[in-house]
């Protein structure tokens, strides 16, 4: 994983665990890696890893089960509720800049739409 300067890492961090979660790649209930994996994996401190898991479970993302590690949240309406945050804010961001370059409403709504089938065949090529 590659990190912005200018963004405290376990910030970032807290980010793509989300991501994580939100696509599936952490699946609800399914048990996270323990901190020093996460943290070898990442190339991080392992105090950077606990303060983003730290987050999480702040946040009721994640649960800590006395002996047996992290799991992720089984709220599912929790998941699809930041899934919807997520895509709003991406929807906010290209909305602003649509604006900025003064692209048409209609443009921007085709380029997505363009974007979003080019990217599903891409998706199905190389699986």
């Amino acid at each position: 994983m590659e990190f912005e300067a200018g963004i405290p890492i376990w910030r970032q961090l807290v980010d793509e665990f989300i991501r994580r979660i939100v696509s599936g790649q952490w699946p609800a209930g399914s048990r996270i890696p323990a901190v020093r994996e996460l943290a070898t994996d990442l190339r991080v401190n392992p105090n950077t890893a606990q303060r983003a898991l730290s987050e999480l479970e702040r946040r009721e993302l994640c649960y800590t089960e006395r002996t047996a590690g992290r799991f992720i949240t089984e709220d599912h309406g929790r998941i699809d509720d930041l899934r919807l945050e997520l895509a709003r804010s991406a929807a906010i961001n290209y909305i602003r800049t649509a604006q900025q370059i003064k692209l048409s409403l209609d443009r921007a709504q085709q380029l997505i739409s363009e974007s979003w089938h080019h990217h599903d065949d891409n998706k199905s090529e190389g699986s």
